[in-house]
This record gives C-alpha cells, sequence and structure tokens, in this order.
C-alpha cells in the first residue's frame, strides 16, 4: 500500500502565537487514549475554553478546514504523539508554519501529516488572507516545494529525506509492513537463528 502524499488543498485556518507546545494541542488529561478516538474534538481543549467560542477551531467558518498556519516553535513542549494526532483527528492534513519543534515534527511525519517552513512574512500574509477570507483556498505541493493561496505563491522547506518519505509514499512504516507481510515471513523462515510462526 503506497500513501503518497504531493499536494494538500483545502481551506485554511490561521492560528496566532509563538511557542504553542504539546500541552496547549492536547492537555495531559487527554492522554489516556489509546487509540486515538475523539482526540479530535479535544484539541486545543483549553485554550477553546479560555476563548469562549472565539478559537479559531470553534469559529464556524474554519470548520473544514485542512491546511493549519501557524508561527514560531510550534509544537515544542512533551514529546506527545498525541499532539499531532489529534490535529489530524480534527482533519487538518498539512501544517504551514515559521518552525517546528523536532519531535513533534518526526510525529507529525510518522502520521503523513506533512508540516513545511515558510519565512513568518509569508505565514503573517497567509493567516491574514485566512482570517480576511476563510473561504480562500491555500495548497500545499511538496513537488515544487511552494504554497499558494488566493495568488500568493511563496517557497516552503522541509528536509529532503522528510520530503522523499512523502511523495514516495514511504513515510507509513507499519503500511509498509503490512503490505509486504508475506515477503517478511518468507525471509524470516529462510534465517537459521528465528523461530517463526504465524497464531492462527
Amino acid at each position: 500500500m503506497v500513501s503518497e502524499v504531493r499536494t494538500v488543498t483545502g481551506r485554511g485556518i490561521p492560528l496566532v502565537g509563538n511557542d504553542i507546545d504539546t500541552d496547549r494541542i492536547i492537555p495531559a488529561r487527554f492522554l489516556r487514549a489509546v487509540t486515538f478516538d475523539g482526540l479530535g474534538e479535544q484539541v486545543f481543549a483549553d485554550d477553546r475554553a479560555q476563548r469562549g467560542g472565539q478559537h479559531p477551531f470553534d469559529l464556524p467558518h474554519y470548520q473544514g478546514a485542512m491546511v493549519l498556519v501557524v508561527n514560531g516553535n510550534f509544537g515544542c513542549g512533551s514529546s506527545r504523539e498525541h499532539a499531532p494526532q489529534a490535529i489530524a483527528k480534527w482533519g487538518i492534513r498539512a501544517i504551514v508554519g515559521e518552525s517546528f519543534a523536532e519531535i513533534f515534527f518526526g510525529n507529525c511525519v510518522a502520521l503523513g501529516l506533512p508540516c513545511v517552513t515558510a519565512d513568518p512574512s509569508v505565514t503573517k500574509h497567509l493567516q491574514e488572507r485566512l482570517s480576511a477570507n476563510p473561504q480562500a483556498q491555500i495548497t500545499v505541493d511538496l513537488e515544487t516545494m511552494q504554497v499558494t493561496c488566493e495568488g500568493v505563491v511563496a517557497p516552503v522547506a522541509m528536509g529532503e529525506g522528510s520530503r522523499q518519505m512523502f511523495v514516495a509514499g514511504t513515510w507509513d512504516a507499519c503500511g509498509q509492513l503490512v503490505a509486504q507481510a508475506d515477503q517478511i515471513s518468507a525471509t524470516a523462515a529462510r534465517l537459521p537463528y528465528v523461530r517463526w510462526s504465524v497464531a492462527s
């Protein structure tokens, strides 16, 4: 099974602020989830409660948005995988930001959620566009490494190794193992020091 991610196009949602950490993305009390089901409903739970329905993730005109536009050091703090899981379960399929915490970025890659960086002037401009017109379409193109929105075309960046994993569909390590289960079984059976059996 190949899960290529080459472009993501949809409406965008602006989330302004630097150093938004994983505890704000998904508070610790929700970490008891094992399957990650329902986490999307709790993303930014405390921030949303404090904003009384005025948080971008609560506003009706941003519902269904697929591209999140953030600022610097997004996803800092703890290494909890629940943070990108909650963002993805809400419906986000790509994130554009000034910079990302390294572990958060790695967890996003493992989920097939591309995070690309852009110049602060670009993210600010995109956030302003999306605030002025919540229906605007934004495209993140991992082949041309550009973001486009309402006539704005700007370069974005991502490490080449991660980019290749997305465009080739090799980011999904578990999916690759499942898809190649027969070959893995055959290889293991040939190894003299491995006793291989499949539970019935």
